[in-house]
């Protein structure tokens, strides 16, 4: 255990290998024909917006959280993990040296054009529709329930997967078997919810709540069902820590919020240029991120 923090990167730059394409967070590079180099970065993205200050440690934390969710749900669903080494993907020291622990080596595989949302939780954009219909991506709730109240079960709400600037959209689960088909939605939706009970489970004997989640998945060249992109993280979950845990309001989380709560008190408008983060602010997600690794993982570094 370490409580050393790399230096931040904001966006990776490698010369041997390359580069296909930037999200939110990752830059993804061609490894050969068949595999791909996923970089972690430091950038942040709130309200769809990514922000111009690197949150340092972020993109290693996020690299060993999902590769220690990887290994617990093996068991369940394959995922995108190569057995090609970052030595080998990149076997310039030099290049390589920033890479490490925040870089992977993935299976080059077929995206599915959807989210998979796993709430267990109302809270977000689900307690927002169910104020307005009573349901959530067109699943009926009990009367009743407020903000943040555990639901009676985990329940599938995809979303739809939108480009770098762009906002997901809830959809109903008809219109993801539109899009995927309904033998791989019905497949997802099960694989999704296996694995989000098998996680909550896990974390709450360490003190954390897994409210919500947000999965990936794409298809191999068999047509069969893997895991990718990241996994039970804190830019893909909302993990609350069970002692400050309420019905009725939202509790502080391990991630990103902070930033939010941030951002909503200088009164930005979400669509002028993103503002950089003091200090502090930084200082403070980057502690928070760390603090849902240690209690996860039982590592830090």
């Amino acid at each position: 255990m370490t409580n050393e923090t790399t230096a931040p990167l904001l966006q990776s730059d490698l010369k041997s290998l390359e580069l296909i394409g930037r999200g939110k967070v990752r830059d993804m590079y061609a490894v050969g024909e068949n595999e791909i180099l996923i970089v972690a970065t430091d950038r942040l993205s709130a309200f769809d917006v990514v922000l111009p200050t690197p949150i340092p440690d972020k993109g290693r934390v996020l690299t060993n959280v999902s590769n220690f969710w990887f290994a617990r749900t093996r068991g369940i669903v394959a995922n995108h993990l190569s057995d090609t080494t970052l030595e080998q993907a990149l076997p310039d020291a030099h290049e390589r040296a920033p890479m490490v622990g925040r870089a992977v080596v993935a299976r080059r595989l077929k995206p599915l054009p959807i989210e998979s949302i796993v709430r267990g939780y109302l809270v977000g954009s689900g307690w927002n529709d169910y104020r307005k219909t009573g349901s959530v991506s067109g699943v009926t709730l009990p009367a009743g329930l407020i903000n943040a109240q555990i639901l009676p079960d985990p329940i599938f709400t995809p979303s739809t997967k939108a480009e770098v600037g762009g906002h997901d959209e809830n959809i109903s689960y008809e219109q993801s078997a539109d899009l995927v088909g309904a033998e791989i939605a019905a497949e997802v939706r099960r694989l999704s919810l296996e694995i989000y009970v098998a996680a909550r489970d896990f974390a709450a004997g360490r003190g954390i709540i897994i409210a919500d989640t947000k999965m990936e998945f794409g298809l191999d060249d068999s047509g069969n069902i893997v895991l990718i992109d990241e996994l039970l993280t804190p830019d893909s979950s909302r993990f609350w820590p069970m002692s400050e845990y309420r019905a009725g309001s939202n509790p502080p989380s391990f991630d990103k919020q902070y930033v939010r709560d941030w951002l909503d008190s200088i009164g930005w408008d979400r669509k002028s240029a993103a503002p950089g983060l003091p200090d502090d602010v930084v200082a403070e997600t980057t502690a928070k991120y760390r603090e849902a690794e240690a209690l996860l993982t039982g590592s830090n570094g």
